[in-house]
């Protein structure tokens, strides 16, 4: 599904046939986890196609890259003309771009000296799909911000999030909802999580979750709406039959809950924040304007 018989892919400065690609196996980053990327998409506008908020993603990969001291000697302007020349290349109009920076052959514990950079781009629709999602809170947590730098987007911690989402597969969900090493609700496996109550939206604040960008424009759109968001921990039992709830991300957009541990949410899904945000974002990705508003 990720690539067709005719897809071209960039690699260290070319542009090759998706077979001519060669990964090594003694990678640091096959074995150790050790890598960086992103996940952006791009939607067809009235302008043509525009890659949603590029130049945050790609700010975003550049400062995990040099969190994690891994080398990608690119700028932002750069990797921006490569993704719509990927997009041009492959004759995509609405395309999910995975941008990874991946090591070299290392298997010391400590970051090889040289990386690589693979941009790809295919056809994908939503992430967790457009039913409302049958969510449990996880046995597993999110990782102690002590022990790595969770605000990066690394390779290596998205076997977190594989072992939380297994878990709520094989337990009859749709999907998991993750806490910090305190207790506290942060996000789901791969999206960023907000609640409902009373007419105001609660959402976890940094330090123990990823900052999505999906996240930053919606607590913007909210803004611009006048609803109230609060940044700030709360439990589990706090968003149990809270009024409801929905995930953000690139790759999912939003999506609402229909429960949470098999505790129904209280209002009808088309009456509530989470719904109307959901139009809102949709309207944005498909505007002329999305591509130049920049999120702080």
């Amino acid at each position: 599904m990720y690539f067709t018989d005719h897809t071209t892919v960039f690699h260290n400065g070319e542009w090759l046939h998706v077979s001519e690609i060669k990964a090594d196996l003694y990678s640091q980053t096959m074995h150790y986890g050790l890598g960086a990327f992103e996940g952006m998409r791009a939607y067809k506008t009235p302008l043509g196609t525009q890659i949603f908020r590029a130049n945050e993603h790609y700010r975003r990969l550049l400062a995990s890259c040099e969190m994690m001291g891994i080398k990608c000697d690119y700028s932002v302007e750069d990797l921006v003309a490569y993704s719509y020349e990927l997009l041009n290349k492959n004759n995509l109009k609405n395309a999910y771009i995975r941008p990874l920076a991946y090591m070299d052959a290392n298997m010391a514990l400590r970051s090889a000296s040289s990386a690589n950079l693979f941009i790809c781009a295919w056809e994908w629709g939503p992430l967790l799909g457009e039913k409302l999602l049958k969510v449990m809170s996880s046995s597993f947590q999110r990782p102690n911000p002590r022990s790595l730098h969770v605000e990066a987007k690394v390779s290596g911690h998205y076997v977190n999030s594989i072992l939380a989402a297994n878990e709520a597969k094989a337990n009859g969900y749709d999907e998991a909802l993750l806490t910090d090493m305190n207790g506290n609700v942060a996000q789901g496996p791969g999206a960023n999580f907000f609640f409902e109550k009373d007419g105001v939206l609660y959402t976890a604040p940094r330090g123990h979750i990823l900052p999505g960008i999906t996240r930053a424009t919606i607590m913007e759109l909210a803004r611009d709406l006048d609803i109230r968001v609060r940044e700030e921990f709360f439990k589990t039992e706090d968003v149990e039959g809270a009024d409801a709830a929905f995930f953000t991300g690139t790759a999912a957009e939003v999506i609402g809950f229909e429960s949470l541990n098999g505790i129904k949410f209280k209002k009808p899904w088309d009456t509530t924040h989470g719904y109307t945000l959901r139009h809102a974002y949709k309207s944005l990705v498909l505007s002329a304007e999305a591509h130049i508003i920049d999120v702080v």
